[in-house]
């Protein structure tokens, strides 16, 4: 047997190698991986004595030679190729060990130029993983060092790979490729005629990875699978482990994922408990068994069987509070033994376990440093709409007060967290809040003023009065009648965009009334 071995990233690659060649496997290399072998002691012949032409244009050309790609895509069943590279000189090459030119690292890194992106682009690697992926029934291509360690247990077991396992080998080396290309793709369909790159490139080339198939989707006539990118965010739902409990359905993840990125964006300990992918409790808290039982209060109707995300750890006492009610789905950045004994006995909740960010030490300047996605992509029909996402984080600058009356420093603290919670209510977005906890969310109603009452009519069925209140509006009240319906509900401050035609009426309203009202600048429309 003969392996070719040519890799970029030489993690484990000695090892390996050292391995095959004690199980009989004579080794072939390239520059720099043979140089390593043998100066490591391992008997190797480097490709240009193999096919007997040097490497030349600064290595852009040494694997593309008739000896390699014949080696490669030789089939063994049939007589006339035997035939073919015999006349030819040509060995057969068994077995192919290639990672490519890292693009995907080069183009992230600051600074990178065009030159420096397209000196990484592969030629020959690909070439190579390509022609061994054809030829899967004869060659086994591996393309990533996790595969190293079962190859080698398979060879060592059997002398040789399974069909199996070299048909999954040649899969995983086509999907390679094709992330490779994707990744190439999506950095040049960047580039301007100028030399700046566009936000969003001129062809876009999604690379997901199947996590697992669900037992079906919103509905149980639709089919469904669950994916993660590629190269996930940190702290991002899809690093999940689950703990305990049932599969997750369609609507658990997509609930879920509404949970969690709600709960990711305060640094105090808060709860968020969602139904139907919008928020029916959110608060904060000293702890989490204080803001898990001040989101419940919010609407424990709608708590029946939903969501729950907390962004500190669930010990014992906050447990038990939570077993007190029947939950879907539960998260957090960890558990005490003595919480996970408690869910234990409900076997079927399931338990998620998810780092924060900065738990895993990659905060950062970007959005993917920070768990969050910098684009956000919506499907419609034959076409996609891709968007920046909405990761605007307000500041005290860009608040605006336009009433006589001005913010105490507790309505300040109370207009901010109700602004935050609206961001991830669905549109129209009405949320009602005081002493850190919200009080009514209405959301998701072709009216702003229905919106306003069903917010009302929640809180009067939770038994919570809204006299004090503070009111986040997410996009601007077009007249003054729903500002009428918040104050007259008990609202006494009200944040909102601000933009109207009509914003010198919906101030003048908020004058009458002798509330405050800040204007924020910023929409949060969430469809």
């Amino acid at each position: 047997m003969h392996a070719l071995i040519s890799v970029s990233d030489k993690t484990g690659i000695l090892e390996f190698s050292r391995e095959l060649h004690a199980l009989g496997i004579k080794l072939l290399s390239t520059g720099g991986t043979a140089k390593l072998l043998a100066d490591n002691g391992l008997p190797v012949t480097e490709v240009a004595d193999h096919t007997g032409f040097p490497e030349m244009l600064d290595g852009r050309v040494k694997t593309l030679h008739p000896k390699i790609h014949g080696g490669l895509l030789a089939r063994r069943d049939l007589p006339e190729h035997i035939a073919a590279i015999k006349a030819h000189n040509i060995e057969t090459i068994d077995l192919l060990i290639v990672n490519l030119y890292p693009f995907e690292a080069t183009v992230a890194k600051a600074g990178c130029t065009l030159e420096d992106a397209i000196e990484n682009i592969d030629i020959g690697g690909p070439a190579m993983v390509r022609s061994a992926a054809k030829n899967w029934k004869d060659v086994g291509v591996l393309t990533d060092a996790s595969q190293y360690a079962g190859v080698l247990t398979e060879l060592k077991t059997d002398g040789k790979l399974s069909d199996t396992t070299k048909f999954a080998l040649s899969v995983a080396a086509f999907n390679r490729i094709s992330q490779y290309d994707g990744a190439i793709s999506d950095y040049l369909s960047r580039i301007q005629a100028d030399g700046s790159h566009a936000l969003f490139p001129a062809q876009s080339n999604g690379r997901f990875v199947k996590l697992q198939d669900l037992r079906y989707g919103e509905n149980p006539h639709q089919k469904a699978a669950f994916y993660r990118d590629l190269y996930p965010a940190p702290g991002s739902l899809v690093t999940a482990v689950q703990l305990q409990g049932k599969e997750l359905s369609y609507n658990n993840i997509a609930d879920a994922d509404a949970a969690w990125e709600c709960v990711k964006s305060f640094s105090e300990p808060a709860c968020v408990i969602v139904k139907h992918a919008n928020p029916c409790g959110v608060a904060v808290g000293a702890d989490s068994l204080e803001a898990y039982s001040k989101a419940f209060k919010t609407d424990p109707t709608s708590a029946f069987g939903g969501i729950i995300a907390l962004n500190r750890t669930v010990d014992a006492a906050s447990a038990q509070e939570m077993a007190k009610q029947f939950i879907e789905v539960l998260m957090a950045p960890a558990y005490t033994p003595e919480a996970l004994e408690v869910f234990k006995a409900k076997a079927n909740v399931r338990v998620l376990q998810i780092n924060l960010p900065d738990q895993l030490g990659k905060v950062g300047n970007t959005d993917w440093q920070n768990g969050r996605n910098a684009v956000d992509v919506k499907r419609i029909g034959s076409g996609l709409l891709m968007q920046t996402a909405d990761n605007h984080e307000l500041a005290l600058s860009d608040l605006k007060v336009v009433t006589k009356a001005q913010p105490t420093p507790a309505q300040m603290q109370d207009l901010l967290f109700a602004w935050k919670v609206a961001k991830y209510v669905k549109s129209n977005a009405i949320v009602f809040c005081a002493n850190g906890m919200t009080m009514g969310v209405g959301a998701g109603q072709m009216s702003r003023l229905d919106s306003a009452r069903i917010a009302s009519i929640k809180a009067e069925h939770a038994s919570l009065s809204l006299k004090d209140t503070a009111v986040a509006s997410d996009a601007f009240f077009p007249f003054r009648d729903g500002l009428d319906v918040v104050v007259n509900a008990g609202a006494t401050c009200v944040i909102q965009p601000g933009g109207s035609m009509r914003d010198a009426e919906v101030i003048a309203a908020a004058d009458e009334h002798g509330v405050v009202m800040v204007f924020t600048g910023v929409r949060h429309f969430r469809h």
